[in-house]
Order: structure tokens, then C-alpha cells, then sequence
């Protein structure tokens, strides 16, 4: 077996949008996301078919860049309508809980509608939608380094424990008491 790729991180994570102009408009009015650079075909590189696309790439911070492809050609775009609007979601780092606050004030001042800040036992976040219909997630770590720690010691045993019972297993049942406590 060949050795393991030397991964650097994620070069971009690609989404679908309606309308690449409005898309950029919004992730730059609203997050302050530069808009970093488009590519534009009428043939896909990878598999040489006809399908014209605008490509755009927006600069998340920290080196870290998110993608859209607008396909005019293609029929509308839609959700899984499989999956609850709750689980797909692209969801970013804010520094600190000021940060987190005014990033609600800001996305509410753009007559967004807006979940949270949300108790997650070791970080806090608020949700919306973008004008795609993806649903956007800005958290702010709050969780101490033993924490994190413990979380990390536990995930194989929980894993484990999923995978057998497809039931909630409670080795980090201290979170939501944490959660509790502090509500």
C-alpha cells in the first residue's frame, strides 16, 4: 500500500449557487468575505462535457477558501429533500463571543432571520441561510483545553457505541449538564 497523502488542509469546499454575483454581494456585505478570484468555462476541465459555470472563490480566513459554481444549463437547484434543513451547513470560526454578537446584529441588520446564539456545551454559534437556501453557521469556541481533551479520548468508544445501538451514547453527557448549569 502507498504511503498516505501528505494533506495540507482544504485548498476550497464547492457549493452550488443561484446566481454567482449576488452570491458574492452577499458573503461580502454580510461575513466581509473577499471576493478572491472566478474561473469561467463552457467545458468542465475534469470530464471535457459542455456545461458552461462561473466559478467563484470567496476567502473564508486564515487561508481557508469557499467555492461556488453557478450552472446556468442545469436545471434549478434544490436540497436534499431527504435531509432536515438543520444538518447540511457550512459553518465558520468567529474569535471571540463580541464577535459572535455582532456578526447576529449585522446578518439581522441585512434582514436576515436568525437562530442563537445556540449552547453547544463548548462553543456557541448563530444560524441563517444564505440566498442559495445553505444554511450558515458562525461559532465561537468556548470549551477549556480538558474538554476538548476528554471529547477527543471519548469519540472512538462513543463511535463505537453508535454504530451498535444507533442511540445517543452518553460518555459526554457532561456537556449538556454544562449547558444546563450555565442557562
Amino acid at each position: 500500500m502507498s504511503e498516505a497523502p501528505n494533506l495540507q488542509g482544504v485548498h476550497h469546499v464547492a457549493y452550488r449557487c443561484k446566481d454567482a454575483k449576488e452570491t458574492v454581494e452577499f458573503y461580502n456585505s454580510v461575513l466581509g468575505m473577499d471576493f478572491q478570484l472566478a474561473i469561467a468555462e463552457d467545458h468542465v476541465p475534469s470530464t471535457g462535457a459542455y456545461d458552461p459555470y462561473m466559478h467563484i472563490f470567496l476567502d473564508a480566513g486564515n487561508d481557508n477558501v469557499l467555492a461556488f459554481f453557478e450552472l446556468p444549463e442545469q436545471p434549478d437547484m434544490g436540497r436534499d429533500t431527504n435531509t432536515p434543513e438543520w444538518v447540511q451547513h457550512i459553518a465558520f470560526k468567529v474569535g471571540s463571543m463580541e464577535d459572535l454578537l455582532n456578526a447576529k446584529a449585522r446578518a439581522e441588520a441585512h434582514g436576515l432571520d436568525v437562530i442563537g446564539p445556540t449552547h453547544h456545551g463548548i462553543f456557541k454559534s448563530i444560524y441563517f441561510f444564505d440566498p442559495n437556501g445553505h444554511r450558515l453557521e458562525l461559532a465561537c469556541d468556548i470549551g477549556t483545553p480538558d474538554q476538548y481533551a476528554e471529547l477527543k479520548r471519548v469519540a472512538p468508544v462513543m463511535l463505537e457505541e453508535w454504530s451498535q445501538t444507533k442511540k445517543a451514547p452518553r460518555h459526554a453527557a457532561w456537556l449538556h449538564e454544562k449547558i444546563a448549569e450555565e442557562s
